[in-house]
């Protein structure tokens, strides 16, 4: 036979699992962190189609997309990914068997300003960033939010200025 206490005991507990269960989401949602999907994936030729012909279907991170204060981190990553945007927009419409070689040089120029970025903060750099040569590229390109360059439905991204600063070198191709 079950007693009162028991079941009173029960239900508490399970009220406390079901309560503990969205402490995370509630948690990280209070805060109102900016969503930065970080790091962008490393240009192949399994995803360069949707690299140079779904680019204005991936989001862009305006000024007014961040708070006031704080968050500079997160303002950092969506500077990096306007930037390879931008970088991409130019590779795209480059000779067309130097696309993929120019995007991936893209890709590692941002990353790379990215990191001088981080390292001229005061707060502990991305984790990628303290590796070098290969083992960045690797550790960048590693638990990717979205590997495919897939376009978030319903978006057309703003128009944001060009960045300038990336240079192509077809000799490295």
């Amino acid at each position: 036979m079950t007693s009162v206490g028991g079941l009173m005991g029960l239900w508490i507990v399970a009220l406390l699992t079901l309560h503990g269960a969205g402490v995370g989401d509630t948690q990280r949602n209070a805060l109102n962190e900016p969503d930065v999907p970080f790091p962008p994936a490393g240009p192949t030729a399994q995803n360069l189609a949707a690299v140079c012909h779904q680019g204005q279907g991936r989001p862009r991170y305006t000024a007014s997309f961040f708070p006031s204060s704080g968050a500079s981190h997160f303002r950092r990553r969506g500077n990096a990914i306007n930037r390879l945007e931008s970088w991409y927009g130019l590779c795209c419409r480059g000779q067309s068997h130097q696309v993929l070689c120019c995007v991936q040089q893209a890709w590692k120029q941002a990353l790379s300003q990215f990191c001088v970025e981080e390292y001229s903060t005061m707060t502990l750099p991305y984790e990628c960033c303290e590796d070098r040569g290969d083992a960045r590229w690797t550790c960048f390109n590693s638990e990717l939010p979205n590997p495919n360059y897939s376009p978030t439905p319903g978006y057309t991204a703003p128009q944001v200025p060009e960045e300038p600063g990336f240079t192509f070198n077809g000799n490295a191709c």
